[in-house]
């Protein structure tokens, strides 16, 4: 667009005339040469900061065929580093996600299934965000104002193998493995049912927030939960996803095979994948208001991940191998329940703001508290021994996401444990995110937007 086309522009929006318009522009075109003169950027809030940079000579094509090319002497030239936003909006065309059949049968119904075959390909450079959670699977999809998210339990359960039995599973929906003839594997969201119907506890792909050593199906199960939310591509789409980070001071040995295994998984899917610190994705997904300067903190089943960034840089990453799997445990050793049945009744009915009401209400309170005083601890220790940290000029916020955060009351019990010893960092503010469910595969999907 040319300095005409700008002001032709102009004249549509805004309704001036001609002349009106043309001294508008020449008055911002003086604005921005002055500005760039000065400290060579320009900060156009929701859009980005215009830059001056050095420019190598070049040629411009010949005005005619035959002709000898145009050269371009070398100079400044103005580029625009446009914010997370501004490149999420322009790449705004949703997505179409097609669910392939895996192994057994497929829990969509019959008429989604066909309407997801008809559907086209998506466009290359498009971006999907998948939060690998020890809990659940999320993928996120579509533009940045129109995040569209889906879930699979990551989960399965094992039943004995018969004709009879599949062939019900098949009728039902219900997605399956075989597993040498001797057993089937239901996986994904119908694994809760199976165990509650059974009255035993489900298997997990993963353990601690990585892929579970000691399950023999762990790999196998995790692509088909996968393959039931996004299909194979050959158009190398974006995908970012979420990877814990280290336990504080044990390290996590498994964490390189881990993103590893799964890098190689979702590339061999088709896709241009790399993975992102979960605790930095809910930052990337909260706090955009903030130039992602803040606390991102994931409390999910196996780990509670938490970064600091300072404008979307990690400052720090560390996890915590407390959450949402280890209250669950400890409440159902404590009150002779199975750990399926304390979750079912901590999501459904819990809240701490108020006195407990049985015994599996005591124990959760009791559990929660452990949680949740064992993360603010570990924050304030971590922040203690970074001998780097950057020097923030005014107060920061936390942001707390992940399915652990979503009972009554804990966003209180979080402040409280924050405020009761003080805090090496001033915070500005303390609140649950947005969808605390969705969170971490929404950032994931931003990050992935941004580097389509």
């Amino acid at each position: 667009m040319n300095k005409t086309d700008l002001i032709k522009e102009a004249v549509r929006r805004s309704g001036l005339t001609q002349r009106e318009a043309g001294r508008g522009v020449d008055a911002a075109l003086d604005m921005i040469k002055r500005e760039l003169g000065a400290d060579s950027v320009v900060h156009i809030p929701g859009l980005g900061r215009l830059k001056l940079t050095p420019k190598r000579h070049g040629f411009l094509p010949a005005p005619v065929a035959g002709g000898s090319p145009i050269p371009i002497p070398a100079g400044r030239a103005v580029r625009l580093k446009a914010t997370r936003k501004a490149v999420a909006s322009l790449n705004s065309e949703p997505l179409k996600l097609i669910n392939t059949k895996n192994f057994g049968g497929n829990m969509d119904k019959k008429h989604e299934r066909e309407t997801n075959d008809r559907q086209s390909t998506p466009a290359e450079g498009a971006a999907l965000g998948l939060d690998v959670g020890t809990s659940r699977l999320v993928l996120a999809s579509g533009a940045a104002d129109r995040v569209k998210a889906k879930a699979e339990l990551n989960a399965f359960i094992a039943v004995p193998y018969s004709k009879f039995t599949e062939n019900i599973l098949k009728q039902n929906k219900v997605s399956y493995q075989l597993n040498g003839g001797s057993t089937l594997q239901v996986y994904g969201n119908e694994a809760a049912r199976f165990a509650n119907v059974f009255n035993t506890e489900v298997r997990r792909p993963m353990n601690g927030g990585t892929l579970n050593p000691a399950e023999e199906y762990s790999m196998s199960v995790m692509q088909a939960i996968i393959q039931q939310l996004v299909r194979k591509t050959k158009n190398g789409e974006t995908m970012r996803f979420s990877v814990p980070g280290a336990l504080l001071k044990d390290g996590s040995p498994n964490l390189v095979y881990h993103e590893a295994m799964l890098r190689d998984l979702l590339n061999s899917m088709g896709y241009n994948s790399k993975g992102i610190n979960e605790g930095l994705a809910v930052v990337f997904a909260e706090l955009e208001k903030e130039n992602f300067t803040g606390i991102g903190v994931s409390c999910g089943g196996g780990m509670c991940n938490v970064a600091l960034a300072f404008m979307s840089i990690p400052v720090m990453t560390f996890s915590m191998n407390k959450a949402g799997d280890y209250i669950d445990r400890n409440v159902g050793n404590v009150t002779g329940e199975l750990p399926t049945r304390i979750r079912l009744i901590k999501e459904e009915s819990l809240d701490l703001s108020r006195p407990p009401q049985n015994k599996y209400e005591s124990a959760l309170h009791i559990y929660y508290e452990d949680v949740i005083l064992s993360l603010v601890e570990s924050l304030r220790g971590a922040l203690a021994e970074q001998k780097n940290l950057p020097r923030i000029d005014k107060p920061i916020p936390i942001v707390l996401s992940g399915g652990t955060v979503k009972p009554k009351g804990f966003l209180d019990k979080f402040r409280e444990a924050v405020d009761r010893d003080g805090f090496p960092l001033e915070i500005s503010e303390i609140r649950i995110a947005e969808d605390p469910l969705t969170a971490t595969a929404r950032g994931c999907l931003i990050a992935a937007m941004y580097d389509a």
